[in-house]
């Protein structure tokens, strides 16, 4: 049985975890939607179909493990049967692959209450996994591929 969290409770997890990002990260972040969502909607799809830049986190195992089959980061085009294991994803251009000056939408990190909720069993759990998947997102937005997360331990 999943673990049972209000929405609420659960949107000030994430908001913890943001505020317990570095400040020398926080002053990187420009035009950044944080986004609590129950589950992987048509954002994802896109996404997962290769219609926009974005890289995902996926479920694994209780040490963050996902099995070695997480899709690659620089291949925008993932497999749609990720979408049930999707914890969270950036939807954007990271900062090291930004051109120009010009005015831009938003990039968002999108965070997915049910599929976290699924795979804790605690609330400590659970506050540990929406910080590992925020800061996880973060680093796909300053750039960092899955081989720099996994080394410093948000794979």
């Amino acid at each position: 049985m999943p673990m049972r969290m209000s929405r609420r409770r659960f949107e000030q997890l994430a908001l913890q975890a943001y505020h317990s990002l570095p400040p020398a990260i926080v002053d990187r972040l420009e035009n950044l939607d944080i986004i609590v969502e129950d589950a992987p909607g048509p954002e994802a799809d896109d996404a997962l179909a290769g219609d926009a830049f974005a890289h995902d986190a996926l479920a694994g195992d209780a040490n963050g493990n996902n099995g070695g089959d997480h899709p690659n980061p620089d291949d925008c085009c993932h497999d749609h049967s990720h979408s049930e294991s999707l914890l969270g994803l950036y939807v954007g251009i990271p900062l090291t692959e930004r051109y120009g000056d010009g005015p831009a939408m938003p990039d968002c990190i999108y965070i997915y209450r049910r599929p976290i909720l699924a795979m804790c069993n605690t609330p400590d759990e659970v506050a540990a996994e929406v910080r590992t998947t925020l800061w996880h997102e973060v680093g796909h937005y300053l750039g960092m591929d899955e081989h720099d997360l996994e080394r410093l331990g948000y794979a």
